[in-house]
């Protein structure tokens, strides 16, 4: 494969935007008004403007509505939609392509982009199996440009803490962990309704917690196992999940195991009154690790809002609207850092010194390995095991177990019944 001309605007980095959804709203709408006030700046690179230049859609529906929404607020951007918006966005003079579409169309796109040497940003979880990965890692190292993806629960103060303390030797050796996400009907039946059927809540979101426990735990992945909930969101026989239960089995260099389970929902009623739920308990050789939403700090009822147009349970680390003391209102939190973040690691990579150490630059950000795609393999393996043992249990075989790295391959998929495993995939994780 030919490499990839790597002329770019001076001093700034023109983005495209595939995917206008919620976590655009939430997310990348505040990165881009933010960044526009005030460009990224860094000593290894000067001042870097960041615009977003075009978006691509499948149906155009919300492209408007948010320009208007935009405006006066952002510079115009172009926007594509249709069948071939993509194609058309690549056309467009841009750097660096996010991706925040349903999961499953993120391998397509990425590729279209990494070919034609963009820069990629993908929205969790990256791909779906590990042959797709595979074939991002080599396009992307090929034409000389990041791919990465983002875990925005890396940057929660509270899971940074948490790694603090497990890297300098307070919390010694997990023993086992408990992680729980449960979303409300809404999210289901409004916001995903478009591309929910033959999905499953565990791979939307438990991925977070699966990168948080192998980025924050290391250890070798052994083995997976999943059941789940159907009947609400979909037939009570069909391959639609309601909620999941997934569990992970890690190996650690000390020999020992450390297991832990994941259970993901998207039929929470919607006036419950943390609307979101989450909670992780982590118990360790010397101590415990315990956190839970609706236990941060910060509740507020307003009558007729809450907890619908408002939540009871305030998340005011991950992307919210503040009125600074100067009365200069802002949009900040760790969703919005972490795209900055990979905003800034693409400045340095293009305008952090010259041209003849771009490749070192490049090096330096790619071993990045909270958000780089090639270190995604264990997060990924997780996510096809999971996709794998659900398609079983819907066609009648429940109880699987998803073994990592044994004599069969790198993931194999054992039913009970079945003398044989069920090969997913040859190389290893």
């Amino acid at each position: 494969m030919n490499s990839v001309d790597h002329d770019r605007s001076l001093g700034g980095l023109r983005v495209g935007m595939v995917g206008l959804g919620m976590i655009f709203s939430d997310t990348y709408e505040p990165f881009f008004e933010t960044v526009w006030r005030r460009p990224i700046y860094d000593r290894a690179h000067g001042v870097c403007e960041v615009t977003l230049a075009a978006v691509a859609s499948r149906t155009g529906s919300r492209v408007e509505a948010c320009r208007q929404k935009l405006a006066g607020r952002l510079p115009d951007f172009s926007s594509y939609c249709g069948e071939n918006s993509v194609d058309d966005l690549l056309r467009h003079p841009v750097d660096v392509v996010c991706v925040a579409t349903p999961d499953d169309r993120h391998f397509d796109i990425a590729l279209r982009a990494l070919r034609a040497g963009k820069h990629v940003l993908i929205e969790k979880p990256s791909v779906l199996e590990l042959s797709q990965l595979d074939e991002l890692v080599a396009v992307a190292q090929s034409n000389k440009v990041l791919a990465k993806v983002v875990y925005h629960k890396l940057l929660d103060p509270d899971h940074k803490r948490l790694r603090t303390l497990v890297m300098n030797g307070s919390l010694r050796h997990v023993n086992h962990g408990y992680c729980s996400l449960l979303e409300p009907k809404s999210i289901s039946s409004n916001q995903f309704s478009e591309w929910i059927q033959g999905r499953n809540p565990g791979t939307y979101v438990a991925v977070h917690y699966i990168k948080l426990i192998d980025f924050t735990f290391g250890g070798k992945l052994l083995s997976v196992q999943c059941s789940g909930q159907r009947g609400i969101v979909g037939p009570a026989t069909g391959n639609t999940w309601d909620s999941t239960q997934l569990r992970l089995n890690y190996r650690y260099e000390s020999g020992r195991d450390a297991t832990f389970d994941i259970h993901t929902s998207w039929v929470t009623p919607n006036n419950f009154p943390g609307y979101v739920e989450q909670e992780v308990q982590f118990r360790f050789d010397n101590g415990v690790w315990l956190a839970h939403g609706r236990r941060r700090g910060v509740e507020c009822t307003i009558e007729d809002r809450t907890p619908t147009d408002f939540k009871i349970s305030l998340n005011n680390h991950y992307s919210a609207a503040f009125l600074e003391p100067w009365n200069e209102t802002t949009r900040r939190g760790y969703g919005v850092e972490a795209i900055e973040q990979f905003m800034r690691e693409v400045a340095y990579v293009e305008h952090g010194g010259s041209a003849s150490d771009r490749n070192s630059r490049l090096k330096s950000m790619a071993e990045r390995n909270y958000n780089e795609l090639a270190s995604d393999r264990q997060v990924v393996a997780a996510v096809q095991a999971m996709e794998s043992l659900l398609t079983a249990h819907a066609q009648g075989y429940p109880d699987g177990v998803v073994r990592v790295n044994d004599s069969h391959g790198g993931l194999s998929l054992y039913l009970p019944g079945k003398s044989e495993p069920h090969p997913l995939y040859a190389g290893q994780v």
